[in-house]
């Protein structure tokens, strides 16, 4: 599985951990879009790159975090195609995957400590779409871009 990593300054520890994390797991191709050191950027630039990623089919999922996720899951979401889901939570990251199919997961650096976002990470990455009555939701939120 390709995935595409992005993180503004205030996520940039985070991202940095998830990929060490990824990598000792193994399977994992991963494309860091940036940024890369704690120098100030601004997350719409890193949230759209790995967007774009993703909708142009050079990623299967993404991976975004900011100081909260909140500012880069918005940027995210500005992309057609995308369904970034902002998780502070296991179940949360279960349950964006299983019933709305989120392609992007949004971590905030400063809302949760590493171990945990790692555990929303491995939740978020091994559950699947269930389909059925969720597919019929999800093309109605995919009807809201046109």
């Amino acid at each position: 599985m390709k995935i595409a990593l992005g993180a503004d300054h205030g996520g940039f520890a985070l991202k940095e951990q998830i990929k060490k994390h990824l990598a000792a797991k193994g399977g994992y191709e991963l494309e860091d879009c940036g940024c890369f050191d704690e120098t100030s950027v601004d997350y719409p630039d890193y949230g759209a790159a790995v967007a774009r990623k993703v909708v142009q089919g050079q990623a299967d999922k993404g991976i975004i975090v900011c100081g909260t996720g909140i500012g880069i899951s918005i940027a995210a979401n500005k992309i057609k195609g995308i369904r970034a889901a902002l998780c502070g939570d296991v179940y949360s990251a279960k349950l964006s995957r299983m019933h709305n199919d989120a392609n992007i997961l949004a971590l905030g650096q400063r809302v949760v400590g590493p171990g945990l976002a790692l555990e929303i990470l491995d939740a978020w990455l091994t559950a699947e779409f269930e389909g059925g009555r969720h597919q019929k939701r999800l093309d109605k939120l995919m009807d809201l871009e046109k």
